[in-house]
């Protein structure tokens, strides 16, 4: 049985009753069924009794938590038992040497890179990407591929606004807070993404805490920043340009103040909607001859860093071919 995310957009209670969940709100109780249960995304208040979280902890369900204003604030983890020493051991060696640790850092920015060049390719837009990531040849610190990473997201986002139609244009990137739509958007989408590379880490043996680009003190679960800026472009991105171009979101659907922009209820199911429908839809694999959803493509990225670890495959980013 295909198991589904679910997403809890207003305030509520989580309870058990044998093995089902129920989720309380002010509109009743819906039963949430353990068994099609993959990862939970709330963006209410939620609060769940102890023997909702023995559940959601033995059948190993996730839960990422979002603010208000849609910014991802931490996650229920559950207890790991995909646990492996040997890739424990591996991933922290690979941290440590700082040869083997720049390589890895290295082919994050690249897979990053060639994926936001597919995105403008696609448009036909010219870009000067590939001048940029050339400069990572020479770079020998962490902090130098982070250097490179930033120019060429910055020179990205400036090429996003020849895609994007008036009214939308992103000038400049703006987090906290987002100053306009596009801004909001992609605040709100990169949040997402985060937290499904997250889930699919957990199904691994991967440990999430230790990162390769990122510093592991950078967020808890560091390692799913790194491998979120590979599909970034690919879930995010394209998503933000379809969404826009095709009218489905527009100005009625963002709360908007004198310093920020946000996302509104309507806003975010309109975009969660569609995001959802994004990770369930497959491709033809080119290595593996099947079809393969979006989601499933965050996790076999995750198995080959795994093979790369363990020293079994070079580990090579995904990059769309189409």
């Amino acid at each position: 049985m295909l198991k589904k995310n679910y997403y809890l957009m207003s305030d509520g209670i989580l309870k058990r009753k044998e093995n089902t969940l129920y989720f309380h709100n002010k509109d009743g109780k819906k039963p949430i069924p353990i068994s099609k249960m993959y990862s939970i995304y709330s963006y209410g208040s939620l609060s769940f009794s102890s023997q909702a979280v023995h559940l959601l902890a033995k059948e190993g369900v996730p839960i990422h938590f979002f603010n208000y204003y849609g910014f991802y604030d931490g996650s229920f983890y559950p207890r790991e038992t995909l646990l492996s020493g040997d890739l424990l051991i591996k991933q922290a060696e690979n941290y440590l040497d700082h040869e083997k640790r720049i390589i890895i850092a290295g082919k994050f920015v690249e897979g990053a890179a060639h994926n936001m060049q597919k995105v403008l390719s696609y448009y036909k837009i010219e870009n000067g990407i590939g001048e940029i990531l050339n400069d990572l040849d020479s770079c020998r610190e962490i902090t130098e591929f982070m250097n490179v990473e930033g120019r060429i997201r910055a020179h990205y986002y400036e090429k996003m606004d020849l895609i994007l139609p008036d009214g939308y244009k992103m000038e400049g990137r703006s987090r906290r807070p987002p100053e306009n739509m596009i801004n909001a958007l992609m605040s709100f989408g990169n949040s997402l993404i985060y937290s499904t590379v997250l889930t699919e880490i957990y199904n691994t043996q991967l440990n999430p805490t230790i990162s390769y680009l990122h510093e592991p003190s950078e967020r808890r679960y560091s390692l799913a920043l790194d491998l979120s800026e590979i599909f970034k472009p690919i879930l995010v991105d394209r998503l933000i340009f379809y969404l826009i171009n095709k009218k489905m979101l527009q100005e009625k659907d963002f709360e908007r103040d004198l310093n920020y922009c946000l996302l509104n209820d309507q806003g975010r199911k309109k975009f969660i909607k569609e995001y959802d429908e994004r990770l369930k839809k497959t491709i033809k694999h080119r290595k593996l001859n099947r079809k393969v959803s979006y989601r499933r493509l965050i996790r076999l990225e995750a198995y080959k860093l795994i093979k790369h670890l363990i020293g079994s495959e070079e580990y090579k980013p995904f990059v769309m071919w189409w």
